[in-house]
């Protein structure tokens, strides 16, 4: 039985006694042995995928969503509201539905990933598509949240993050110390700020001789930490990190600079070849955001800036079946043949 992040770190997070132990049974994710990845990129490193699809709602935000709904329930909120590319918003309308809040959702109409959206409408959350991009919808929510007496759950409210920060806590318990290097998908930046807060905290506590180098990977079309700008009208395939103006910059640089590591830039087609790798030879059908972390890591490789890496772990942030266009988009439709056996047999290449 998965217990659950409140209980299982309860010595590390900001509870009180009033603070209620719920969960979905988040947490406690698989760190698995990556091959496939590790023989492209060569050079002896062992690769390990955090496997962040395995939690309740399918991505990472549940997390730092059980946490802050928590903490909503503790201060009294009958509702929370935040903007979403569509995990975020998956797991607010979960954890608000099990724990009788009201919950709003706004997304960038156009913008998200059909899998996300149903399961925040289906767990009975009020979704509104604003015509703009998600740095619009943030602000919206923000602005929305401070004068209705709605408590936000976006990655600005530090519960969040505080949440987040225990996958860190996971990877050194698993591998029994940190990894040399932890690569990630970075979009609205929240996520490489907690899990560095989570291997420095584990640090200063003893529990880890060491800290990585932390690497993290935007997309092409949506990169402001790389060119230093704001992203007006971000565009990528992966719309988990289609963020132009991320919230978390300060914390990510911070992560970035503390750490030795980089922030840098994949395109599409290099997401979306690491993305199928990892469906056809490692067995794992994440979303396509999350296969940055592997063509981010692919790409440092190629650049000879993995020296003296031993182990890398690369994080998923989400699960495959949360964008289902894009894997339809990437493979084409199923072909169509008569019920008969030399039909198949002909299909599938047998005759």
């Amino acid at each position: 039985m998965r217990r659950g992040v409140l209980a299982v770190h309860a010595d590390c997070l900001p509870l009180t006694g009033q603070t209620p132990r719920i969960s979905l049974g988040e947490g406690e994710t698989p760190l698995l042995p990556a091959p496939a990845v590790a023989r492209a990129v060569g050079g002896g490193i062992k690769v390990w995928l955090k496997w962040e699809g395995a939690n309740p709602t399918g991505s990472f935000k549940d997390r730092g969503m059980v946490l802050a709904i928590a903490k909503a329930l503790e201060s009294g909120s009958r509702a929370v509201a935040c903007a979403s590319t569509g995990n975020t918003a998956a797991s607010a309308a979960a954890y608000a539905a099990r724990f009788g809040l009201k919950c709003l959702v706004v997304v960038p109409a156009g913008h998200i990933a059909m899998g996300k959206l149903a399961q925040a409408m289906v767990c009975g959350a009020k979704a509104v598509a604003v015509r703009g991009s998600f740095d619009q919808a943030l602000t919206i929510v923000r602005e929305l949240a401070e004068g209705h007496g709605v408590t936000l759950v976006n990655s600005v409210n530090p519960f969040r993050l505080e949440g987040q920060k225990t996958a860190a806590f996971e990877v050194v318990d698993d591998l029994g110390c940190a990894p040399d290097c932890l690569c990630l998908p970075v979009g609205n930046a929240g996520n490489i700020t907690a899990y560095w807060a989570g291997f420095k905290q584990y640090h200063a506590a003893g529990r880890a001789a060491s800290l990585p180098r932390m690497l993290g990977f935007q997309a092409a079309g949506a990169a402001p930490l790389v060119t230093g700008a704001p992203v007006l009208k971000p565009e990528t395939f992966a719309t988990a990190i289609r963020i132009g103006a991320p919230a978390s910059r300060e914390g990510a640089l911070a992560a970035r600079d503390e750490s030795g590591g980089l922030i840098d830039s994949v395109t599409d087609e290099e997401i979306r070849q690491a993305w199928i790798l990892l469906a056809r030879e490692e067995g794992v059908f994440a979303e396509p955001a999350s296969a940055a972390s592997v063509a981010g890591l692919l790409k440092a490789s190629r650049a000879g800036r993995l020296a003296g890496a031993r182990q890398v772990v690369c994080v998923l942030t989400g699960h495959g079946l949360k964008d289902p266009e894009a894997a339809f988009g990437a493979t084409g439709q199923v072909e169509q043949v008569e019920a008969d056996i030399g039909s198949v047999a002909r299909a599938a290449g047998l005759a």
